[in-house]
C-alpha cells in the first residue's frame, strides 16, 4: 500500500470553517505519543527510511516507511501492524535498535471525497495540514487530487514540506 500524502503548515481555525463550508466529515481527536528507531546497520536518516511505535489512546502501532518515491510529496510505501507498544519497544533495543526521536502531537482528523485530512498541533512545532490518500498505484493521479484539494486554502506544491515531524523536532534541538 502506498500512502501519498502532503503536509503543510496551516492555521487550524481557518482550516476548519473551510472543511465545514465544504461539507467535510470530522471523524475525531486523537493524541499520538511516536517514538521513532534507528537499524544497528543502517541510518533511517541517511536512507529515507522510517520506523515508529505509534501510541494512541492505550493501543500502538508500528508502522515502517519506505523512501520517499517523488519530489513533490511524502509519497512512501508503508506497513503497519498493531503491537504491544512496551514489549515491541523492548525487542527493537534488545536487537540493537536505538530510540532516534519522539514526536507528541494532537491529530484532529476529516474526511472529503476519499481523502484523509488531519490537522496536527505538534508539541513544540506548531499547526500543520496532512492530506492523504491509501492506494495501490496512480501516484501522479492522486497527488494531483491533493493538490487541486488544497487549492482551496489557497495551499499549492511551494507549500509542500517533505520534512517529517521527526526531522523537524531533531532540527529545533
Amino acid at each position: 500500500m502506498l500512502e501519498i500524502e502532503v503536509k503543510a503548515r496551516a492555521d487550524h481555525q481557518q482550516v476548519k470553517e473551510q472543511l465545514s463550508t465544504m461539507g467535510a466529515v470530522f471523524v475525531g481527536v486523537q493524541h499520538h505519543c511516536d517514538t521513532y528507531f534507528n537499524s544497528p546497520d543502517r541510518d533511517f536518516a541517511k536512507t529515507d527510511e522510517a520506523l515508529r511505535i505509534r501510541s494512541v489512546d492505550g493501543r500502538s502501532v508500528m508502522t515502517y516507511k519506505g523512501k520517499k518515491l517523488d519530489t513533490l510529496s511524502k509519497t512512501r510505501e508503508e506497513f503497519e501492524t498493531e503491537v504491544d507498544g512496551g514489549t515491541t519497544q523492548s525487542i527493537l533495543l534488545a536487537l540493537g535498535f536505538r530510540e532516534s526521536g519522539v514526536v507528541r502531537k494532537t491529530r484532529e482528523i476529516y474526511k472529503y471525497k476519499g481523502m484523509t485530512i488531519c490537522l496536527d498541533k505538534v508539541e513544540g512545532l506548531g499547526e500543520f495540514m496532512e492530506v492523504e490518500i491509501g492506494a495501490e498505484s496512480d501516484i501522479e493521479g492522486h497527488r494531483k487530487q491533493i493538490f487541486s484539494f488544497l487549492a482551496n486554502f489557497e495551499m499549492g506544491e511551494e507549500d509542500s514540506i517533505r520534512t517529517s515531524y521527526l526531522e523537524m523536532v531533531l532540527e529545533e534541538k
